[in-house]
């Protein structure tokens, strides 16, 4: 099982804090908000126009020693002056994946302009002012916390990272930030186990996102590497499951590897690439079939639809399910529609 699988519901759930400002005082949102930010983040001045009635919801989720929040709150400005620096440091990156709303964050020597389309970066050692900007009356956007003793990244190429732009929605940058959307979107889907290895994968992405922003790749150490180079191939794999011609040797070209290398690293995952190509086919094969909306779709068309053959379709069905394709199509229909079939109805006769 990967890091980014979900655990079956009955597993305890990842360790969660929701705030909402709903219930408080309109007077005592903001400084309640200030209060909860600065545990989770660091202490900060802030303040904003919208201090008398603050609406904002925040998530903490942590993951191990990596933390997760998405946040919905209006414009507000952030401030991490030195005293407050010396006061409290968490030695912490902060990667901030920008939904709605943007921002400009100003240190001493540098500039960054973020919206959606860029990761926004800072550093609770260093003193930072971040002005942000509201659309539709709301910022959307998911934080993370990195503790600098977690991130596999020497220092000083990480420290000059902050406040370069990262994109979202390509390379490394694009797996990172859509890691973040499913953990958030799928939340109750992921159980207590699944904390450490999730802040791992997150601490290994963010660590390769930063590298890459001051093209130095060769520091990263090389389980690093390892990682990040098996996360990026199970993401192509899942892009492409419907090209016939997907092969391992396929997909080593597309990642400028050789495919020795290639098995090398996914040695360490516990599955060879055209496993899990395979794996995978069978697994979308097998929610079509029990989509409402694909009802009346052939089964041929549905397997074909996914590189495999009827038969190789049904003998995996018949494996994993013990029943025929179409007799689990109808108990999935029916469970579906919320129609409880009578216990061993639908079987296959053995």
């Amino acid at each position: 099982m990967s890091p980014t699988t979900p655990l079956p519901p009955s597993s305890p759930p990842l360790p969660s804090v929701l705030y909402s400002s709903g219930h408080i005082p309109a007077r005592d949102r903001f400084g309640h908000w200030r209060e909860l930010l600065s545990s989770t983040h660091a202490p900060m001045e802030l303040r904003s126009d919208h201090s008398d009635d603050f609406r904002a919801r925040q998530r903490v989720i942590r993951l191990g020693e990596v933390t997760v929040w998405p946040a919905a709150f209006p414009s507000v400005v952030f401030r991490r002056p030195q005293k407050l620096i010396r006061q409290s440091d968490p030695e912490t990156y902060h990667l901030t994946l920008m939904l709605r709303g943007g921002g400009v964050a100003e240190w001493r020597d540098k500039t960054l302009r973020a919206g959606p389309g860029t990761f926004h970066t800072s550093d609770s050692s260093r003193p930072v002012e971040i002005r942000s900007f509201a659309e539709r009356d709301r910022i959307l956007m998911i934080g993370v916390e990195v503790p600098k003793a977690v991130l596999p990244l020497p220092r000083r190429l990480a420290d000059r990272s902050v406040g370069l732009p990262i994109p979202d929605d390509r390379g490394v940058g694009d797996l990172l930030a859509r890691l973040l959307r499913r953990l958030v979107r799928n939340l109750p889907e992921y159980g207590l186990a699944d904390g450490p290895g999730l802040g791992a994968v997150i601490a290994h992405l963010a660590a390769t996102a930063l590298a890459q922003a001051v093209e130095n790749d060769s520091a990263l150490p090389q389980h690093t590497r390892r990682v990040t180079t098996a996360l990026r191939i199970r993401a192509f794999i899942e892009q492409n499951l419907g090209d016939p011609g997907l092969s391992p040797a396929e997909v080593a070209a597309a990642h400028h590897i050789s495919t020795s290398y290639m098995h090398r690293v996914f040695r360490h995952e516990g599955v060879t690439v055209g496993t899990l190509i395979r794996r995978q086919r069978l697994e979308r094969a097998r929610a079509d079939l029990g989509d409402p909306r694909r009802a009346g779709e052939p089964i041929q068309a549905i397997a074909a639809r996914w590189c495999l053959t009827a038969s190789e379709f049904s003998r995996s069905v018949r494996a994993t399910q013990g029943m025929t394709p179409g007799e689990y199509r109808r108990l999935a229909l029916r469970a579906e529609s919320g129609d409880r079939p009578h216990p061993g109805e639908g079987r296959s006769p053995h």
